[in-house]
């Protein structure tokens, strides 16, 4: 079956009606259309408005220049720019099937989409390295965690992403092994398919997404178990002593950091794992996943990155006060960028 073919059947119009080699432009009705332009909308805005909250707290107050804040800053800027340079195209390719914008600006939207869904990855293992050295190395983790290590981390979580997409996309690596049929049955007028052959498939995959992953479920088995002896010794301890010490606030901070970075994490790997399953299967049984959904575990993990904030915002008390003060405008005040926040 040609992968042209695989599209929607409610596909009746062409993307260029005077090209016969035009894409097939989807007729949606409009009881599908509209809740699909509000929904990706919807989540465009959230991601951009929520990402933009975080860039601007941990970046204005003084209280969250830490070495996890920013990563978490870092990664937010990650967030916010697929929401408001990859998202929005998306959505218009999504809707309508089509791609308006010429094939140098496809490639450039490839590009960014997954440069930004690597590095969204890679900062999220420095981020869980960095929990590994203050859970597993408490007495050494100001040594070893400083913020030249931190800038290093995110300057390798950048660039690196940008090589490997850029050869990637500009080289077109993504097509070895399967131009003569990507040239036969998905290329055409109007369209911006993002095409992976078998072998482009299978490593991009294991770049983007596979290694990093389980990297990060190794080393969050090792900071779960060094936990877990941690507060067994510590329960022995009490009971020895027979007394009920308060948890000292420094380890309860680090013990609430790591478990909303565990979630982050988490809610990461729910959301892109179907669609870099399908990724790296897809190939190797012919093409035979519909395009549409394909497009719209895409867009599932694009959720992903509408997600983070609302995390934030939920275990962090400080995140929560930071956004009131912007929200009333009080961050306007002379030295509200040394106001106390919640740890």
């Amino acid at each position: 079956m040609d992968y042209q073919d695989l599209l929607n059947d409610t596909e009746v119009d062409l993307c260029y009606e005077t090209l016969n080699v035009s894409c097939k432009k989807y007729a949606r009705p409009s009881a599908v259309y509209i809740p699909m332009f509000i929904t990706m909308m919807s989540t465009t805005f959230m991601t951009v408005m929520g990402n933009l909250l975080v860039i601007i707290s941990i970046g204005h107050f003084n209280q969250l220049h830490t070495p996890t804040n920013q990563l978490i800053l870092s990664l937010a800027v990650c967030d916010f720019l697929l929401g408001l340079f990859v998202m929005p195209l998306s959505a218009v390719r999504s809707m309508q099937g089509c791609w308006y914008f010429g094939d140098i600006m496809c490639k450039i939207h490839t590009c960014f989409d997954i440069i930004l869904s690597t590095t969204s990855i890679f900062h999220l293992v420095c981020v869980s390295a960095e929990r590994y050295c203050a859970v597993c190395s408490p007495l050494t983790y100001q040594n070893r965690v400083r913020f030249s290590s931190v800038l290093f981390m995110i300057a390798v979580s950048w660039l690196v992403p940008v090589i490997f997409a850029t050869t990637m996309v500009f080289g077109e690596l993504n097509l070895q092994g399967s131009r003569s049929f990507y040239e036969t049955h998905v290329e055409c007028a109007g369209g911006c398919h993002v095409f992976f052959g078998h072998g482009s498939a299978v490593f991009s995959s294991m770049v983007s997404f596979y290694i990093p992953g389980l990297i990060l479920i190794g080393i969050y088995y090792k900071i779960y178990t060094v936990a877990l002896n941690q507060a067994r010794s510590i329960s022995l301890l009490l009971s020895q002593l027979k007394r009920d010490y308060p948890l000292g606030d420094a380890r309860h901070r680090t013990q609430k950091a790591t478990i909303t970075i565990a979630i982050v994490v988490g809610v990461f790997l729910f959301c892109w794992t179907p669609f870099f399953v399908c990724n790296i299967m897809n190939p190797f049984i012919g093409y035979t996943i519909p395009p549409v959904l394909i497009d719209a575990l895409v867009w599932f993990g694009y959720v992903n990155s509408t997600l983070n904030p609302f995390i934030y915002a939920f275990m962090y008390s400080w995140f929560r006060k930071a956004v009131r003060i912007i929200a009333t405008g009080k961050i306007f005040q002379n030295n509200s960028s040394r106001k106390q926040l919640n740890m």
